[in-house]
């Protein structure tokens, strides 16, 4: 298992550009709480997950199974 940034740099570049201007929260969710401070609460889960591989919600970070 290993967990990367997307391999789109202008996705990453625009991404954490939304980090920045919302303090840390995904850029992606209107709401504002600790479950959608990046990494969000929802990626963490799916990274616990053996099962899944795939992007988190706002595409900055991919899990991959290998």
């Amino acid at each position: 298992m290993s967990v990367r940034l997307n391999s789109d740099a202008e996705t990453v570049r625009v991404i954490k550009e939304g980090l920045k201007r919302t303090g840390g929260y995904c850029p992606c969710r209107l709401e504002r709480s600790p479950e959608t401070k990046c990494i969000c609460s929802e990626f963490r889960s799916q990274i616990n997950d053996p099962d899944f591989e795939g992007y988190c919600h706002c595409m900055l970070y991919f899990k991959s199974k290998d």
